[in-house]
């Protein structure tokens, strides 16, 4: 035997260290493989809308109606049939509302309907998973109980009576409640055996650190980063102009309790630099907040002084990055240097503009990107307490374990914003790092430098070049991740002639639309190939209601961004689009808009969809046929030879 195959073996004999338990795990493994695949469930571009992300990972984009339509089909009206599907939502909250309305001596009589087509959900949900699967989802303290009532059979009649006492038993000792929510978080459990997030899961809305709460708990997760994720990510390794981009979105949007009470930051020390250094400054192009809703109020003085000194401070902390990283190549984003005061003027693309305002308190025009000591004390302050908030270091550290700027995953290929390409289809060459980066090896090389920025020790040239390069991810001219030719927040806020403010999307996007020629050549560059192979897409919101579709390029591209957030409703004409693909096939689900937890639990209203068939499937998949179950064959000949070596007495 190979001396290092050996050595594995051996390391592998740690786990099995018998023959009989090398077997039974290959038995085991085996079997799984001819399991239907699991559901895998997609969502892009939640903006911080955590009630409605909340409802739909609970709804499961409509599969869990779908799976008690099924079941309980004329047997209950409509009516029972909501209520029900309420309960496996909200089961605590449902329960204490139904309490209050089903008269109390016919309150066992309905805890035992509900609990018995409780259990007839869950066996249907579960039915494509291993029973060992099954149990480990089961809270311990109630995983006998359940497991009896889900794996007995009440139709055969020697465990009839069994089943029953079960219930019975259930309701007479008051667990009833208990139960009820243990088997509504098992429906919501089993229902999507996959989540993927394909970016932004932060800004706009109020509950960005809430939903990654959720994340950090879900049982199965995987997250492409999207570019307000990244800026996110900057922020939290300590990059100055990141920790400014994040304060002031959150100023722009009113989300100022995200960063203060989310995430426990001071930012009391910005607001007493804002209050001193801008109480006599022109506010006038800062005065508006947007909320999640995309309607506009006044600013509170305050916020409107935190909101330009923080903006002062992002253009200088920009600067100073585009200075250090030439091959960034954006010089003409260079503006502050530009701005002549005495004429209120500002070059920008060989013209000279007007400014509505040039009243910056904090800026040297003969070092226009220097910090003053007074903001270096307050960007020290923000820096220590965006590195130290443990909930976001937290969260971020999932974005980094359970992320990554692409992913290929069952054949699919999941991005957030594009693959740059050039005016006639080719692969957009990146000046990035000096090198001729492209495609896949475009990707590759920012996600390297993105993860030194997190692992690679404080101060030192691998983390601050990483910061930068997540910061460039944020707003860069050739990032995959934004896709635009550049970010003009300082033209939108100082110029008020609209020529300024192009942001040029990439040719890509204009590719997509039709092309599947290109939508094949960037699977192909990432090592995917065949007609059931998809680019899964977000960033652009689909404008629905001007007719656009979400299947794009002859099917091959699913650009699921169908305005989650608020803010987008009015624009795309819907509330969003999330994609399922079981073992039958791939649909993509097009969202009404939600109102809110409480009407949902109340009046039991559930978000309306429609589902757009992408694919049925030839044949049913199985696990053999995902790449899961291609890890679970390599398995399996790995202990087929550990159990020959026990055999032949090569191991002991």
């Amino acid at each position: 035997m190979e001396e290092n195959r050996k050595k594995y073996l051996k390391l592998l004999a740690r786990r099995f260290p018998t023959e009989q338990s090398a077997a039974t795990e290959i038995i085991n493994l085996q079997s799984i493989l001819a399991l239907p695949k699991g559901t895998e469930h997609f969502l892009t571009d939640i903006h911080g809308e955590d009630e409605q992300f909340l409802h739909v990972l609970k709804n499961g984009s409509g599969t869990v109606r779908r799976k008690v339509e099924s079941v309980i089909g004329e047997r209950k009206d409509a009516a029972y049939k909501r209520l029900l599907t309420t309960l496996i939502y909200y089961p605590k909250e449902k329960l204490e509302l139904i309490k209050e309305d089903v008269p109390a001596e016919e309150l066992d009589g309905w805890y035992m309907e509900a609990l018995q087509y409780l259990v007839e959900v869950v066996k249907r949900v579960s039915s494509k998973y291993t029973r060992s699967k099954v149990r480990r989802a089961i809270p311990e303290e109630y995983r006998y109980v359940v497991e009896e009532l889900i794996t007995e059979k009440e139709e055969i009649s020697d465990k009839e009576r069994y089943y029953k006492e079960i219930l019975y038993t259930i309701v007479d000792i008051g667990v009833a409640d208990s139960v009820i929510i243990t088997l509504c978080n098992l429906i919501q459990r089993m229902v999507v055996d996959h989540l993927h997030i394909v970016g932004d899961i932060y800004d706009r809305g109020p509950g960005p650190h809430l939903i990654m709460d959720r994340l950090c708990d879900y049982h199965s997760v995987d997250i492409v980063w999207g570019n307000h994720d990244v800026v996110w990510m900057g922020a939290a390794c300590g990059n100055i102009a990141c920790i400014a981009n994040v304060i002031r979105m959150s100023v722009r949007y009113g989300n100022l309790s995200v960063i203060e009470d989310g995430y426990g930051i001071n930012l009391i020390p910005l607001a007493a630099f804002a209050m001193k250094q801008y109480q006599k400054s022109d506010l006038s192009c800062f005065h508006l907040k947007e909320n999640n809703r995309g309607e506009f109020f006044d600013m509170s003085e305050v916020e409107s002084q935190m909101y330009k000194a923080i903006t002062m401070i992002q253009f200088k902390a920009e600067g100073q990055i585009i200075r250090r990283n030439p091959d960034f190549e954006m010089d003409d984003q260079l503006l502050l240097e530009y701005v002549d005061f005495d004429k209120k003027t500002v070059k920008c693309g060989g013209n000279e503009y007007p400014m509505k305002d040039c009243d910056f308190p904090t800026v040297n025009p003969k070092e226009p990107y220097a910090f003053t000591e007074e903001e270096m004390q307050v960007i020290k302050q923000l820096v220590y307490g965006f590195v130290n908030s443990e909930r976001l270091k937290k969260h971020v550290r999932l974005l980094y374990e359970k992320g990554s700027m692409y992913k290929v995953f069952n054949g699919n290929l999941m991005y957030h914003g594009c693959i740059p390409l050039l005016e006639n289809g080719d692969f957009a060459h990146s000046p990035v790092g000096g090198k001729d980066l492209y495609g896949r090896s475009l990707y590759d090389y920012l996600e390297d430098k993105a993860r030194k920025a997190f692992y690679s020790k404080a101060g030192s040239p691998e983390n601050e070049r990483g910061g930068d390069i997540l910061w460039y991810l944020w707003c860069g001219p050739k990032s995959p991740s934004y896709g635009r030719s550049k970010m003009t927040t300082f033209e939108r806020l100082f110029i008020a002639e609209e020529e300024t403010h192009t942001e040029k999307k990439d040719p890509y996007y204009r590719f997509i639309e039709n092309d599947e020629r290109i939508a094949g050549n960037i699977l192909k560059e990432f090592g995917l190939e065949g007609e059931h192979s998809h680019i899964i897409n977000g960033h652009v919101p689909v404008e629905t209601k001007k007719g656009q579709t979400p299947i794009k390029a002859g099917g091959r591209v699913l650009m699921i961004d169908g305005g989650f957030s608020k803010a987008y409703h009015a624009k795309t004409g819907i509330a969003g689009y999330t994609l399922a693909i079981d073992s039958h096939g791939m649909w993509i689900v097009e969202h009404e808009q939600f109102e809110s937890k409480e009407e949902a639990i109340r009046r039991e209203t559930d978000i309306v969809s429609d589902n757009l068939k992408v694919e049925d499937f030839e044949k049913r998949v199985y696990v053999e046929d995902t790449d899961n179950g291609k890890r679970l064959k390599e398995e399996i000949e790995d202990l087929k030879e550990l159990l020959a070596a026990y055999r032949n007495g090569e191991l002991e």
